[in-house]
């Protein structure tokens, strides 16, 4: 019992040396940092919508350069096959056969970024291995790496040339987080990191980085999975999202203004993000205060207003708030 105890510690350790570590490198992003952790105790996927230059790829790039895992970025455009991403097979004469050449989605860590610049065939390859942790090329299928970490980035300023993802897609993605601009205290310390970081290219200076194993991340997440959750605390997880569902029990002009609820699969990430928290706030079980942390990055996607509300100005996220409102605490 006390090695286990002493396991758990050094992995609570870990991961707070690595979450002090990215929030001195990503200034002002803390969120996008929590939630990119939560992610990856949760063994999910992530869509980040912000303005550019916000440390969306930093962050990402960051996260991968602190564990034992490889990271690509893919820059998704309206040209891209989805060969470009799985890989694809090429001929070799002197064999006589075809060979598999992997495409950047084998890697542990990857970046899609812009993705919804990309065409509907490209999305569905990504969006299948994220889903299944397998990729099909020909005959031939091809299981992803154990660790596998998808962060996919919208651009909310420019819409033409798009191609939306389209909402049963979008439940996918664990979490739908969006992120604004740093304040300004936040903003001064991140000059003061770019000079730091042109001084150091100018000297290059190259900084040894401790890499996280892969098996912390794995007991990590079981260990996750072993936190307390109780039977008052799942009721009210799966009420909110059975309320997204059937609002009329609690407000019936919200109700209208809901034209889809969250499926199961946003109850499990629900549960997983909830759990991801409070272990990385130290704790062994699960609070309210958990679920409700993590409702708006997993559910704004999940839940679709109607045609009414969205006439109005009402989005996925305003509904969520509005559920927290309504469904009483445990």
């Amino acid at each position: 019992m006390d090695r286990r105890s002493d396991d758990l510690s050094r992995l609570h350790d870990a991961f707070r040396a690595l979450r002090d570590a990215l929030s001195a490198e990503i200034v002002g992003q803390s969120a996008l940092i929590d939630r990119l952790l939560i992610a990856l105790l949760a063994d999910g996927h992530l869509l980040v919508e912000g303005a550019p230059g916000l440390a969306k790829t930093s962050a990402i790039r960051a996260l991968a350069s602190r564990l034992e895992a490889d990271f690509a970025r893919v820059q998704f455009t309206p040209d891209l096959l989805p060969a470009d991403l799985t890989g694809t097979e090429v001929w070799r004469p002197q064999e006589g056969r075809f060979e598999f050449q992997p495409g950047p989605i084998f890697h542990p860590i990857l970046l899609a970024d812009e993705i919804n610049r990309a065409p509907a065939k490209v999305q569905s390859a990504l969006l299948e291995a994220m889903g299944e942790r397998q990729v099909t090329v020909g005959r031939a299928t091809y299981a992803l790496p154990p660790l596998f970490l998808v962060m996919a980035t919208q651009n909310p300023i420019e819409q033409e040339g798009t191609f939306p993802l389209p909402e049963a897609q979008l439940d996918r993605f664990l979490m739908y987080v969006r992120i604004g601009y740093p304040q300004a205290a936040a903003e001064t310390e991140i000059l003061r990191l770019a000079r730091e970081r042109a001084r150091q290219a100018t000297q290059q200076v190259a900084a040894a980085v401790e890499r996280m194993p892969m098996d912390d991340v794995f007991a990590a997440r079981n260990a996750v999975l072993d936190l307390h959750l109780a039977p008052a605390v799942e009721r009210y997880l799966i009420e909110l999202v059975l309320a997204s569902r059937d609002a009329a029990r609690y407000d019936a002009t919200l109700a209208r203004r809901i034209a889809w609820g969250a499926s199961p699969r946003g109850s499990i990430a629900l549960e997983r993000c909830a759990r991801a928290h409070a272990w990385l706030a130290g704790r062994d079980f699960v609070t309210p205060d958990d679920v409700r942390a993590v409702a708006p990055d997993v559910l704004r996607h999940r839940i679709l207003p109607s045609y009414e509300a969205t006439a109005e100005g009402w989005d996925g996220e305003r509904l969520v708030v509005e559920l927290l409102q309504r469904v009483p605490l445990p």
